[in-house]
């Protein structure tokens, strides 16, 4: 396997809706209850990179997994954190490929300006939980019953991750947009 990282384009819409479904219909991976076609991944995709990175790892054409990430929250102030998001097709986990893709992905993030790193998952997830110690993020809480899905309540935890080191009275500058990265 040749693994190679790039900008998620349009041509990449139907593979990632395609390895995003299967946390949809039948894990409580994501919360959504109707898995998205192309069209739809392709709308997010293009308003999340108007500010943030979107990322493909491939194995010549074909998509093997993706990441990217967004706002932590609407209010303000919070415009310096980002959650993020990697999803890794069925049966290729445990490969490098979710390390190879933050490895891309949280530099970028840096280079950005972001401050903190947020990612929520929903427990049991050992997989995603080693993913994320692995690249750094310690926990910071635990939200009980924040979903029902599939028959059941699930908790999610959430990891975080220091991009930078900043002053409790630091000004920070605002963040570059991912397309204006050099």
């Amino acid at each position: 396997m040749t693994l190679t990282i790039r900008p998620a384009e349009a041509r990449d819409d139907a593979a990632m809706a395609e390895i995003y479904a299967p946390s949809v219909r039948e894990r409580p991976v994501s919360f959504e209850l109707e898995p998205p076609d192309a069209a739809e991944i392709g709308v997010r995709r293009q308003r999340v990179t108007a500010i943030f990175p979107w990322l493909v790892a491939t194995d010549g054409e074909t998509v093997l997994g993706y990441c990217y990430a967004g706002p932590f929250a609407e209010r303000a102030a919070y415009r310096w954190s980002v959650t993020t998001t990697v999803y890794v097709r069925d049966g290729l986990h445990r490969r490098g490929i979710g390390r190879a893709l933050y490895g891309e992905l949280l530099p970028l993030l840096r280079r950005q300006g972001a401050v903190m790193a947020f990612a929520g998952i929903t427990l049991p997830n050992d997989g995603s939980v080693g993913l994320h110690r692995a690249m750094g993020f310690e926990p910071v809480g635990v939200y009980p019953r924040a979903g029902f899905k599939l028959g059941r309540w699930w908790d999610v935890a959430w990891y975080g991750l220091a991009l930078r080191e900043v002053a409790p009275d630091e000004v920070p500058a605002e963040l570059v947009p991912w397309p204006q990265l050099a």
